[in-house]
């Protein structure tokens, strides 16, 4: 029987990495486990859950690692990742976006039937009102978190007396439980000066408390507030207000993530552990290498991917077609065919979804291939 991955027979053997058909999606172990550990630990010295966001790696093994290492569950930004989480063993999810159409909201019944722990975020009536009904009709309540918006408006219900009307009919809803609040300041977290960071990540912390305050005022749940993120890790947990943190890309990191500066200047806390592995396909013009790794093997929302190892300094990668990238090289140097480059991507999320799995290192070795189940699950 042929392997699943093309991967599959250089597991284990020294110096695999560098015989890995590429492009490939690869994960430094070391600097993997040593991000998981430090989110963990900040999480328990700051009071707070973990509960990653899988939208980052879209992955069942990583999902149980951060597991492993204390996180509560799991975010997943759509159901079908949420479902690809579920089958992989994950039993609590909060979905951070609405599911709105009829058969979402059929296959939503579904999912909570079959895991112990799932919690939807939910930001209008009508919404609230279709869930509630499916839910009755199912026969088993779905819990519920009120979405506010922080001023993104890209969803959210309206601070004031809409997310409390929002979260006056959830809880009263037979078919609905609600365990409070959720609110995500996505528009903050890549400011790259900490100071401009801070000042507006605690803007949409003083949001979400004053509507947790007034929730708690009228008897409304509020034992989960779930929110933050990679970008405000080391922010919010001063404003005393969330329970748990939803950070994701913390395990990977990325170009844009590696130009947000922490406190005093200092880097973020957490290495780039995600790379895209590629191997020169042609060399015949002097001062120019053409790569296997173009439009299709990294995200294009952002920069070009960062040269992390294999051309010399100065090097530089462009997107040179749908097949191939260029790496312009100093003084009218050259790279020899096969030779092996790795690279930093610019958007680790949309990258990941390219991908059908992860190449996992450890030094020069390749150590296990984990699928990316939740791999396109875009609805």
């Amino acid at each position: 029987m042929a392997s699943r991955f093309v991967n599959e027979n250089l597991i284990g053997k020294p110096g695999s990495r560098a015989a890995i058909a590429t492009p490939a999606l690869v994960i430094d172990l070391d600097a993997f486990e040593r991000n998981i550990a430090t989110m963990a630990e900040h999480c328990r010295r700051n009071g707070l859950s973990l509960r990653p966001h899988a939208k980052t790696h879209k992955s069942a093994a990583i999902a149980k690692a951060q597991l492993a290492a204390g996180a509560i569950g799991q975010c997943c930004a759509k159901l079908g990742e949420a479902e690809a989480m579920g089958e992989g063993g994950i039993e609590s999810i909060v979905i951070t976006s609405p599911v709105v159409t009829a058969q979402g909201i059929a296959r939503l019944m579904a999912l909570n039937a079959k895991i112990s722990d799932l919690i939807v975020a939910v930001d209008n009536p009508e919404n609230a009102r279709a869930l509630d009904a499916a839910a009755r009709a199912a026969g088993k309540p779905l819990k519920v978190l009120a979405d506010l918006d922080p001023g993104l408006h890209r969803t959210g219900a309206q601070p004031g007396e809409a997310v409390l009307a929002l979260g006056e009919f959830a809880h009263k809803a037979q078919g609905l439980t609600l365990r409070g609040l959720q609110c995500y300041a996505g528009h903050v977290m890549h400011i790259e000066a900490f100071a401009d960071r801070r000042e507006q990540s605690l803007v949409a912390m003083k949001l979400l408390g004053e509507t947790r305050d007034a929730f708690r005022a009228r008897g409304l749940p509020t034992d989960i507030v779930s929110g933050g993120g990679t970008g405000s890790f080391d922010i919010d947990p001063e404003a005393k207000v969330l329970t748990e943190l939803q950070g994701g890309s913390y395990v990977f990191m990325d170009k844009q993530y590696n130009d947000v500066h922490g406190g005093n200047g200092a880097t973020m806390p957490f290495a780039t552990s995600l790379f895209v592995q590629m191997s020169v396909v042609s060399n015949n013009t002097k001062g120019l290498a053409t790569t296997d790794a173009g439009f299709k093997a990294f995200s294009t929302d952002a920069e070009p991917p960062v040269l992390a190892a294999g051309a010399p300094e100065g090097a530089k990668y462009f997107f040179f077609g749908d097949e191939q990238g260029g790496i312009a090289l100093p003084g009218g140097g050259s790279l020899p065919l096969g030779a092996q480059l790795t690279a930093v991507t610019p958007h680790c999320d949309p990258t990941v979804n390219l991908y059908d799995c992860y190449h996992v290192v450890r030094g020069d070795t390749l150590i296990d291939i984990w699928p990316i189940e939740a791999r396109g699950k875009s609805a």
